[in-house]
């Protein structure tokens, strides 16, 4: 059994590399600065642009702070720069330190100190790290938000509620979960990104005038009480030069060249003893195993001497072993030769001497390994049962017994129940390929069922456990739903960890993607935005009014109604569905929607309700009579809120310089009159002057109407 275990043992050695090495190849260019005062400074990173491979990227850049002591190192342009602490070529990290959005009151109602961040990395080699940091939210009775991009198009908005009852809420060393401060998780590819607050100024406490919000480092922030007392104290004492953030960098808008292939000119890994990973958007460079030094620049990675190591430090006689053996150093590895009276031991780094008690030992050794191996099917059996019972476990826990009697009692038959295997078949085991969209909820992937039906799966990132009764319920009731403008649910997985709804497959993507997207430049007819606009009113009503239980949808925005290749709207995404109004308590975990569609009523209210549905659907009338996004930059490149903009104009009537120029036509001008009308109808700041989701659908029908006559009327005078 012996030797079986120490083939493991160096097998799992032999893949750690030494800490340290007695000398170490140069990491920057010939005749340039390796460090700025303690730090490493890499190439294709430099201090001056001789120095940095300006060719990839230009914020490769490196400028040295000599006004500092020690020098501090910054990258960054004119708009941004950030002091850099470290900078990892092995793992394409760097740490930054940001500056620290804030806010500060004199009173309940005066600003006398606000500052807010962000950054646009669309043309850095930089993307936050959504494994390394957290979005962190100091102060009391304040909602941070954090909105950018993924990529080009796709919107996030993410945040979190930090509340307190006075200055002992909490104590020092808390966690971040709510009381004092708060966190949330930040998504992968954030290419832009800036902060924003929220708050109660009726409930500002007098000893906490200031609010914090950040991307910081996981495991940098402690909270203690007294950064929530005084004026910018959490700064002052904490955080004077910012919170360090892990960005992770890499050579952006390539990837590694396809094997076989000559890799394409202006390729980074310059070293012969170096191999290309792909890194997101984006790919590194590393040094061949046995190797070490830089891959970016010519015969940067230098061969590791194992046996010199050996001699000059005894740790890493372990790291490499040579037992009872001469040590031979080799291209990128080492091999022990064995000495007189010595036979290798079967590992090529150790030797054993010779007895005649050789053939009992290997007779004992196959025992061994006999054994072993009957050990090893032993356990395979117990982790198969094991696997098949909390198979069994999850589907209890997500209600699978309950759903098959409530099937049985309503006699419902319209719900599929898969299991992962199915799932797992139907993705190409939740390949790339197969995303969809990936939202604050979770992912969504196309899949294809065994009867070759296109499908939807949705693969939520978590359930509550107090919500798994409720669950198997909101199955039952969404399965009832029959609406030809409401994406249907056909099915679910409930043997799994988090339980997976399965949809029917719509084909023409989204409205947002259809109003805004690349294409932008096709028109778009009146009638079809009338046509789309009454649908999806139709069954929003159809939610609200038209069924046995009343369904709040929670989440309307354009992202959310899908297209199909007649342009027929449906209503899809009902991760943020309610059956009732929502406490405060509730209210808080709930915070889930976009930016620029939230009901500014259930702020205050901390109640959601079927005129919340209301005032987000005139958001959407309002992208498809202007055609810009809820969120959209004006001409001086400011964000604006649509909503807000729009009401302005209207009340100064000028509304209709925003309208699409595609739409605008004298024959139809009363049309588009009576739409904006409609449109700030349900943008009233009371829900109680809103009208009913049935009262708008009824209006849009009547102004599908009134737009056919109107053309008719055209046509006949023409």
């Amino acid at each position: 059994m012996v030797p079986v275990l120490l083939i493991l043992c160096i097998f799992f050695l032999a893949e750690v590399m030494p800490d340290e090495a007695s000398s170490r190849p140069s990491v920057s260019l010939p005749g340039c600065p390796d460090k700025c005062g303690n730090v490493s400074i890499p190439y294709p990173f430099g201090i001056g642009k001789e120095c940095a491979a300006t060719s990839l990227n230009s914020y490769f850049i490196v400028t040295c702070n000599d006004t500092f002591h020690p020098q501090q190192p910054t990258v960054g342009d004119q708009e941004a720069v950030v002091e850099v602490t470290d900078i990892s070529l092995e793992h394409g990290e760097m740490r930054v330190l940001s500056p620290i959005s804030h806010i500060c009151f004199a009173s309940s109602n005066t600003t006398f100190n606000k500052f807010g961040g962000g950054y646009n990395l669309q043309s850095t080699p930089f993307l936050p790290s959504p494994s390394r940091n957290r979005f962190m939210v100091i102060g009391c009775n304040t909602l941070g938000l954090i909105g950018g991009y993924q990529g080009a198009a796709s919107q996030y908005t993410a945040g979190c509620y930090s509340y307190c009852e006075g200055i002992n809420t909490t104590s020092d060393g808390a966690p971040c979960a709510g009381m004092g401060c708060c966190e949330a998780a930040i998504p992968a590819n954030l290419t832009a990104f800036g902060v924003m607050f929220e708050m109660n100024q009726s409930k500002v406490w007098g000893f906490n005038p200031c609010f914090y919000a950040m991307v910081a480092e996981v495991g940098w922030y402690s909270f203690r009480k007294q950064d929530l007392v005084g004026n910018l104290g959490f700064i002052d004492s904490r955080a004077k030069r910012g919170a360090p953030i892990i960005a992770d960098w890499a050579i952006r808008n390539s990837s590694c060249p396809e094997e076989g292939k000559e890799p394409p000119s202006g390729y980074a890994c310059a070293s012969a003893n170096s191999y290309c990973t792909n890194n997101g958007p984006g790919y590194l460079c590393q040094c061949s195993k046995g190797y070490e030094g830089n891959p970016y620049i010519p015969n940067g990675c230098q061969d590791i001497d194992e046996c010199l190591l050996r001699t000059q430090d005894s740790k890493y006689e372990e790291l490499y072993p040579c037992r009872k053996g001469v040590c031979h150093n080799t291209p990128g590895s080492y091999f022990c030769k064995c000495k007189m009276g010595t036979r290798s031991d079967g590992t090529n780094f150790g030797c054993q001497s010779l007895h005649a008690s050789t053939g009992l030992v290997i007779g004992l050794s196959v025992s061994a390994i006999v054994l072993m191996a009957l050990a090893c099917l032993y356990i395979m059996q117990l982790q198969r049962k094991r696997y098949m019972m909390e198979k069994e476990e999850y589907f209890r826990q997500n209600g699978g017994l309950k759903l098959y009697d409530e099937m049985r009692a309503r006699k419902v038959h319209t719900i599929h129940i898969l299991t992962e295997k199915e799932i797992k078949k139907a993705t190409d085991n939740y390949s790339e390929d197969r995303v969809l969209g990936c939202g604050g909820h979770g992912m969504v992937y196309r899949g294809t069922l065994d009867d070759h039906k296109e499908v939807a799966i949705k693969k939520s990132k978590v359930i509550n456990d107090d919500c798994r009764e409720e669950f198997v319920n909101e199955i039952i009731i969404l399965s009832q739903i029959n609406h030809r403008n409401i994406v249907r649910l056909l099915g679910c997985c409930l043997d799994v960890d988090v339980p997976m709804l399965v949809y029917e497959f719509v084909s023409n993507g989204t409205l947002s993607r259809f109003l805004h997207g690349a294409d932008r430049t096709s028109p778009i007819p009146l009638d079809l935005r009338l046509k789309i606009a009454t649908q999806s009113a139709e069954a929003l009503a159809y939610l609200h009014s038209s069924i046995s239980c009343t369904i709040l949808h929670g989440d309307v925005k354009s992202a959310n109604i899908l297209l199909d290749d007649q342009h027929n709207a449906k209503i899809a995404d009902f991760g943020a569905s309610a059956q009732k109004s929502m406490d405060e308590n509730e209210f808080i975990m709930f915070v889930q929607g976009t930016l620029g569609y939230l009901d500014p009523e259930s702020f205050i209210s901390h109640q959601l309700t079927e005129k919340s549905d209301v005032y987000s659907f005139g958001v959407v009338l309002l992208e498809l009579i202007t055609r810009k996004r809820a969120m959209f930059e004006d001409r001086f490149n400011e964000k604006k809120s649509l909503a807000h903009t729009f009401l302005l104009m209207f009340r100064r009537n000028k509304h209709q310089l925003m309208l699409d120029i595609e739409i605008i036509d004298e024959a139809v001008m009363a049309v588009l009159e009576k739409l904006a009308q409609l449109a700030v109808h349900c943008l009233c700041p009371s829900g109680d002057d809103r009208p009913t989701m049935k009262e708008v659908a009824e209006r849009l029908q009547m102004l599908r109407r009134l737009h056919m006559d109107a053309i008719n009327d055209c046509e006949d005078n023409y």
